[in-house]
């Protein structure tokens, strides 16, 4: 029995190609066997160049895989990609499919349902970091599904992701996902309010970006703030009560002063206001002492 792991990537577009393309140069290495499938042909002859095979389409690919990652752009699509591979001949048990894509929350669950009829394993595995990441091998995977499943792609996984995370049952990988963008994408808000309140005050916001993006790469940015195990109120005289009601205290201090230049240059700063009211709570303190 062979030790090679055969892996079809169906989807090479922004994200996918790079991902594609790490799998390809580190199939040696990894023990891996890479067949590519995407509608333009353009990215598959680059990938073809870096040492994948191209398949003639979806089925073809799932049938001579052992592991088939799918990173296509939502749900129409990646539901569109599972019929095709569970309507070919010769696809079944010892198929299993990672689906990078981030799709909704029920998605998963209702994909691994129907692959699991012709014994096919299925994962939700979202990716987090970028293209640049997806080059280097140096995402986060953050991966919902049985134990069995989880250990089929984990060697795939490895060596597209410099942290993989086995969130729990399928669906897991997709709400940690999803918290994770909230997060994000929450912050690129923030940011887009700071840049008016700083072009306000006649500053330099591409300077102000370098500034985030050096002391955030110190700091952790939000993820410092995020090491406890529970969202539960906060203990008085614990730990974690006597360091963030210093980081309380200095971000109240801060957002107030920010505010009140944000009221004086006439800048709306809806953001700002939102977490005055809410840092402290979220934090765990009570609301009472908020």
């Amino acid at each position: 029995m062979s030790d090679i792991v055969r892996v079809g990537f169906v989807g090479l577009g922004d994200i996918g190609k790079p991902m594609a393309t790490r799998l390809a140069g580190q199939q040696a290495e990894a023990g891996l066997a890479l067949g590519v499938f995407d509608l333009a042909p353009a990215p598959v002859e680059e990938l073809v160049a870096a040492g994948a095979k191209a398949a003639g389409g979806v089925g073809a690919l799932a049938a001579g895989s052992d592991v088939l990652c799918v990173m296509v752009n939502n749900d129409r699509q990646v539901r569109s990609v599972l019929d095709e591979v569970l309507a070919a001949d010769g696809v079944g048990a010892g198929l299993t499919v990672a689906v990078h894509s981030t799709v909704a929350p029920e998605t998963p669950a209702e994909l691994e349902g129907l692959a699991a009829r012709k014994g096919v394993r299925l994962v939700d595995a979202p990716v987090s970091g970028g293209a640049m990441g997806a080059g280097t091998g140096e995402l986060a995977v953050m991966v919902g599904g049985s134990e069995e499943a989880f250990a089929a792609v984990r060697p795939v996984l490895d060596v597209l992701a410099k942290k993989v995370v086995h969130a729990g049952p399928i669906g897991a990988g997709t709400r940690f996902k999803l918290a994770r963008n909230l997060m994000h994408y929450a912050a690129f808000t923030a940011a887009t309010e700071a840049q008016r309140l700083a072009e306000a005050a006649g500053l330099d916001i591409t300077a102000l970006g370098e500034v985030v993006r050096h002391t955030d790469a110190l700091t952790g940015g939000p993820g410092a703030i995020m090491y406890r195990d529970t969202t539960a109120e906060l203990e008085p005289g614990s730990f974690w009560f006597t360091t963030f009601d210093h980081v309380r205290h200095l971000a109240e201090k801060d957002l107030d002063f920010a505010i009140a230049l944000a009221d004086e240059l006439g800048v709306d700063v809806p953001m700002a206001r939102i977490a005055r009211e809410r840092f402290a709570p979220g934090l765990g303190f009570p609301e009472e002492q908020a």
